[in-house]
């Protein structure tokens, strides 16, 4: 059989016009690049959090001139400026220096810049989140493990076990709600990435702490003869001394389109009026009179969280906004009345909950005087703010 040869075909050659993506080389392409180079660094020198943390969320506000790439089916884009009252742009930054010819042009909305300078004092991103978390609950379950194998829970007091049963136990309802309902609620809502990333790792150390003490709930259960480990159901649901801080945050959960309003009613409201009350005035001083060395250890970490991370970054959050070029007096008289509207909530809720005092054997400091702490300790969190200790404080 004989073949014949086909003649060459003609194919057109690719033209390359370097008009192709990655054609051009930038100074941060490289491989041996390691830092960005497209947002301006708070410190001396770019941090790995602000490489992984500022800017992804995109706003075509501050780049990505070609408009939102989806949005919702009434036509309003994501991360709208209006998910908060707020307003912001800037302690004399460039953006807020040039605010009026910016309005000249037809600006509606405050400029973006002023939020896209928040950054979260503790620098939390994945990796260090892990390692802090890990860290905690390793730290929890060593101290658990230790208890156990020491016979520590034997030396309780009866009225402290059902102390621990009901109400350390109801505890757990208010940390699960505020991580998944509040924080994690709002952690999409922020206008920055910065904001909705320490939004979210908040959600996850609420989420954990209600999980450390659902945990502890089950081992104290196992280690500690007749300890009602469903106690806390009907405490949380029947008890009088709950239902007013119940109704509480469930108020925090139906906040009305406004993270702001929500993270700042939690954080600075909610937390050291009443979570500080009873976590650290009441069990972590009441535990150890009533032989319990390992309730305190639980009950700490959650204090951590909020006193050395969770609380730094709501004041960078929140305090520059009361120093606002443009708007620092309209942000005052907001937070203002959302202390007038919180307060009395919060001091209602913790006033309920006098009764639990006098329930261990060997008795805490006086619920006044616990009270008073927690006021100091709010009123110096409101004046670092630059906002006025709110005369709601006194009931």
């Amino acid at each position: 059989m004989t073949t014949t040869e086909r003649p060459e075909r003609s194919v057109p050659k690719p033209v390359f016009t370097d008009a192709e993506a990655g054609a051009h080389e930038f100074p941060d392409s490289g491989a041996s690049a390691r830092r960005y180079n497209y947002y301006n660094s708070i410190n001396a020198s770019r941090t790995h959090y602000e490489d992984v943390t500022v800017d992804v969320q995109p706003d075509p506000r501050h780049y990505l001139s070609q408009g939102w790439i989806y949005g919702f089916a009434d036509g309003s884009a994501r991360y709208p400026l209006t998910w908060t009252k707020l307003k912001a742009v800037g302690r004399g930054s460039a953006r807020a220096r040039a605010l009026p010819r910016l309005r000249r042009q037809g600006l509606r909305v405050c400029p973006p810049t002023a939020w896209h300078e928040f950054r979260d004092p503790n620098e939390e991103w994945e990796l260090t989140f892990y390692r802090y978390n890990a860290n905690v609950v390793r730290q929890v379950n060593q101290n658990i493990e230790n208890a156990r194998y020491a016979k520590a829970f034997e030396q309780w007091t009866p009225n402290w076990i059902q102390f621990v049963e009901r109400n350390v136990g109801a505890w757990m309802h208010i940390e699960h709600t505020l991580g998944l309902y509040v924080f994690a609620a709002c952690n999409r809502s922020g206008p920055t990435n910065m904001h909705n990333t320490a939004m979210a790792y908040t959600a996850c150390h609420k989420i954990r702490f209600a999980q450390d003490l659902a945990l502890y709930n089950l081992t104290l259960t196992e280690e500690i003869e007749g300890f009602d480990g469903t106690a806390h159901l009907e405490a949380w649901n029947s008890d009088p001394e709950w239902q007013a801080s119940g109704r509480s945050h469930e108020a925090l959960t139906a906040v009305d389109d406004d993270w702001g309003e929500s993270i700042f009613a939690t954080n600075v409201v909610f937390e050291p009026l009443l979570r500080e009350l009873f976590r650290s005035n009441l069990v972590m001083q009441a535990a150890a009179g009533n032989g319990d060395f390992v309730t305190p250890t639980v009950m700490g970490a959650a204090e951590f969280d909020f006193a050395q991370r969770d609380l730094r970054w709501t004041q960078a959050c929140f305090g520059p906004l009361t120093q606002d070029k443009e708007f620092a007096d309209y942000n005052k008289d907001l937070m203002q009345g959302w202390l007038s509207h919180w307060v009395p909530q919060a001091i209602e809720a913790a006033r309920v909950l006098q009764p639990i005092w006098s329930l261990p054997d060997a008795k805490p400091p006086r619920f006044e005087d616990s009270l008073d702490r927690a006021k100091s300790r709010f009123s110096g969190i409101v004046t670092d703010l630059g906002l006025s200790v709110p005369k709601e404080l006194s009931q």
